[in-house]
């Protein structure tokens, strides 16, 4: 029997904002009805661009009706972006913990909450790289990498528990030890490849323009480059972003994250002095 807290159990009992909005700005499914969980997410933003309203329909265990309901909950009056750094671990959190079986139900609602903005921004469904890995829960690599991560998985199991691959078939689960183990190797000091200044300039410049610039832009904003000397990223916010009251929220909690997720962990971005 699982041991649940009392806040699993309420959002379990008493689920809010259960339903589909009608004529939502996204909407997404996530899961497979065949293995015993799927989601449906949906949200509605308002004129300032915040989410509104966001309901589910979801087809699982007490945990993932919890998770679902929590994950409404917590977005609601974001604006996109911020709702995009929300994580299964602050899923969790927000119920006062999950047993580590039951963790795929709030991985399951990040990934319901990311194809819904993917599909508001009109983006393509599987990450531009990604590859199916299991076919049963239709977890792709970049999923099951992004897991292991932000999770510290170390086995096979731990994967499975928090992402449902490998729990289906079976068939996957050499592919999922490969990825846990190239993971591994460039966690330890030497397992990645030191970048030059110029590749890590390139890299900052090419990971602004693909993954930080279009969002931006889709709400009225934009980011210049103003310097970049080691590790400090001196930036300049252009647009809707220059005056948003939120400015350093986004340059901390988006552009510096993304940068330090896809460039190098000690990656600092500071505001140019105006």
């Amino acid at each position: 029997m699982w041991e649940y807290t009392d806040k699993v159990k309420e959002h379990f009992l008493n689920p809010r904002n259960v339903g589909e909005i009608e004529n939502p700005h996204a909407i997404a499914e996530v899961g497979s009805l065949a293995w015993g969980d799927a989601l449906m997410l949906s949200f509605k933003l308002d004129e300032n661009m915040r989410i509104k309203d966001a309901k589910f329909k979801t087809f699982g265990c007490a945990s993932a009706i919890a998770s679902s309901s929590a994950l409404t909950e917590i977005i609601k009056g974001m604006t996109v972006d911020e709702a995009l750094q929300v994580t299964n671990q602050d899923i969790a959190r927000y119920l006062g913990g999950l047993p580590d079986e039951k963790m795929h139900c709030s991985v399951m609602g990040q990934q319901a909450l990311e194809k819904a903005v993917e599909n508001y921004r009109g983006a393509p469904a599987l990450e531009a790289g990604a590859k199916i890995i299991c076919e049963c829960f239709g977890v792709t690599d970049k999923e099951i990498e992004r897991a292991i991560r932000e999770n510290n998985l170390a086995t096979v199991e731990d994967v499975t528990n928090y992402t449902k691959a490998g729990g289906g078939c079976g068939n996957c689960r050499d592919a999922i030890a490969q990825i846990l183990e190239r993971v591994k190797a460039e966690a330890k000091p030497g397992g990645k490849p030191k970048l030059t200044n110029l590749q890590k300039i390139r890299l900052i410049e090419e990971t602004i323009e693909r993954e930080i610039r279009p969002s931006l832009k889709h709400d009225g904003g934009d980011i210049e480059i103003i310097d970049i000397i080691g590790n400090r990223v001196i930036v300049a916010m252009r647009g809707s972003c220059a005056t948003c009251k939120a400015s350093n929220i986004t340059l901390k909690d988006f552009v510096e994250h993304r940068l330090r997720e896809l460039v190098s962990p000690d990656i600092t971005v500071e505001e140019a002095s105006k």
